[in-house]
């Protein structure tokens, strides 16, 4: 009976990794745009922004995921009077790219902060635009002091995806739960569904000391 659930496990860890992946690619995205914001020059921009970031950093991510996705849809109804039903992973992706972009917004902020600011005066010098040096010279150099942060939040986010299940997408954790439910076995599904998240996460942590070796090496004199 064990092998018999095995390819709906498997499954469901693909959907897992499929929703964390694009989720960090939007929260990512997400997060440079937040950063940008907060360190805009206009106080009218950069206000707004540090206080919507620091409410999201303040609610708890089962209650973001919730929000966007019964919200999401009672919004559009009172915006068009159309009744809309967004896609459960759809909005699981976009709940998970905002509640990993309001924290590594700020990692990405701190190590814009880390950053000389000579970098920014000989790009002004050269008649560089703020934004031209922004993306072609002080962003490559962020992702040295952004990484190792980063990583730890990946790892949170791999975690985080347990909580889409709730909404109706065949994660990992939800596989799980309904495995469980034909063979009445929850400490071995429960048991399995953690050793997979487990492998996940180990395997992550040797890709991100890698990428972390590589972005440092020059650092450390290696070519």
């Amino acid at each position: 009976m064990f092998f018999e659930y095995l390819p709906l496990m498997s499954t469901a860890t693909l959907m897992t990794l499929g929703l964390a992946v694009c989720s960090l690619i939007a929260g990512l995205v997400l997060a440079i745009f937040f950063v940008v914001l907060e360190t805009n020059k206009f106080v009218c921009v950069r206000k707004p922004t540090a206080i919507f970031v620091t409410l999201l950093r303040g609610l708890p991510e089962i209650l973001v995921v919730l929000l966007i996705y019964f919200g999401s849809t009672e919004l559009v109804e009172k915006l068009t009077g159309e009744y809309i039903e967004f896609s459960p992973f759809l909005c699981g992706v976009i709940a998970l790219a905002i509640i990993f972009a309001a924290y590594s917004s700020q990692t990405l902020r701190g190590a814009i902060q880390a950053i000389p600011l000579g970098q920014w005066e000989s790009g002004a010098a050269l008649g560089l635009s703020r934004g031209y040096t922004f993306v072609n010279i002080i962003l490559p150099q962020v992702w040295r002091h952004a990484l190792p942060g980063l990583s730890n939040q990946w790892l949170v986010l791999l975690k985080d995806t347990a909580l889409v299940s709730l909404i109706g997408v065949d994660d990992l954790m939800r596989q799980a739960s309904l495995v469980n439910t034909n063979t009445h076995q929850p400490f071995t599904w429960y048991s399995f569904a953690a050793l997979l998240y487990l492998i996940i996460t180990l395997v992550s942590q040797f890709f991100m000391r890698k990428l972390e070796m590589r972005f440092t090496r020059f650092e450390r004199g290696v070519k």
